[in-house]
């Protein structure tokens, strides 16, 4: 396993790591779609990829109403020094009004039970998971700051928020000499790819690390599905029920699942191993989440990590994949394009 810098802060982080999604729900109307797994097929689960040398593990505290903090703080058990622990917080958690949200007494809240839920005394990597819009940013980010003052959280970061949403909290903490976000987890794939308009350059000028969730697109991009529907996993999350969370051009992702079969085909390994390579190879990305209901799932996606591509398989699948130009960014590079040094102007 290799690792990299988490953002600007010292810190080492496996560039896999584990996604706790899949832990817990059996009963749950939403969760137990996205795996269900008992506590002991999660400790099988954590055992491993810690065995291989995954050091970062991710979930929130919406997973499966609080069941999967649960079943991971069992999992990691006696090794937590040996984790860099990150949870999520903001959706709702119970039916009052103020159970969700980035308010300060929300924050407050859901960090204890957190920990509770956890059975530890602190959490590494501290996320709010979306934008809340109700509550000012300089509320919420004193909150996190005095978390962090109080030893209960070592760093903070975010999740689905826009890059002006971003931007502006990290020049709330700036100005208020406060934690600052160090990471970023974005939604991101061979053939989603939005992120690159802004986010990616946002995280490359600010600092950021790039944290990935769904990058296999709930299963799509591991080539169990064809054009007809047909798949050979009926198991598969997809397969069962259409569960499709994340939205994405059809057309365009079998274009870019057809490229993934190629190119594994190259190097006779699975395309789903392909996907998760192409992600570690592009520059701003840190650590690519992989949530798995069987081993062979999860020693296929850690494998990822030896995946060498060639120039042509990038170039390849980039081609597939790549979004078109947004606007300021293609007149921006068309001026950039056109620059010539003031001393050479006729």
């Amino acid at each position: 396993m290799k690792y990299r810098l988490l953002g600007r802060t010292g810190v080492w982080v496996s560039e896999i790591s584990l996604g706790a999604m899949t832990f817990g729900g059996k009963d749950h109307p939403v969760f137990h779609n996205l795996g269900a797994l008992g506590q002991e097929e999660a400790d099988r689960i954590v055992g491993t990829a810690l065995d291989a040398g995954i050091n970062f593990i991710d979930t929130a505290d919406i997973y499966a109403d609080g069941e999967s903090e649960e079943m991971l703080g069992r999992a990691v058990g006696r090794r937590r020094r040996d984790v860099v622990l990150a949870t999520k917080l903001f959706a709702p958690v119970g039916p009052g009004p103020n159970d969700q949200g980035l308010s300060r007494l929300h924050v407050m809240r859901a960090l204890e039970d957190s920990l509770r839920r956890l059975g530890t005394d602190y959490i590494d990597l501290y996320q709010i998971h979306n934008y809340d819009r109700l509550t000012p940013l300089e509320e919420t980010l004193s909150a996190l700051d005095d978390a962090v003052r109080q030893g209960k959280v070592r760093y903070i970061g975010c999740s689905n928020l826009a890059a002006w949403q971003v931007s502006k909290a990290l020049g709330i903490s700036a100005l208020h000499n406060q934690a600052r976000f160090v990471a970023n987890q974005i939604q991101y794939s061979p053939a989603t790819r939005d992120v690159e308009h802004e986010l990616v350059p946002l995280a490359e000028d600010a600092g950021l690390s790039l944290t990935v969730w769904q990058p296999l697109l709930g299963g799509f991009l591991t080539g169990k599905f064809d054009r007809g529907g047909v798949t050979t996993e009926q198991d598969s999350r997809r397969a069962r029920n259409g569960f499709d969370f994340v939205p994405f051009e059809e057309e365009k992702g079998f274009k870019v699942l057809d490229v993934l079969r190629t190119v594994a085909a190259r190097h006779e390994v699975s395309p789903a191993r392909v996907a998760i390579a192409w992600l570690l190879a592009q520059r701003a990305v840190t650590s690519v989440i992989v949530g798995a209901r069987k081993l062979e799932q999860l020693t296929d996606n850690i494998a990822a990590a030896d995946l060498t591509l060639t120039e042509q398989d990038l170039a390849e699948l980039d081609e597939a994949g790549r979004p078109a130009v947004a606007y300021p960014n293609w007149i921006q590079e068309w001026s950039a394009q056109g620059r010539t040094p003031a001393g050479n102007l006729a």
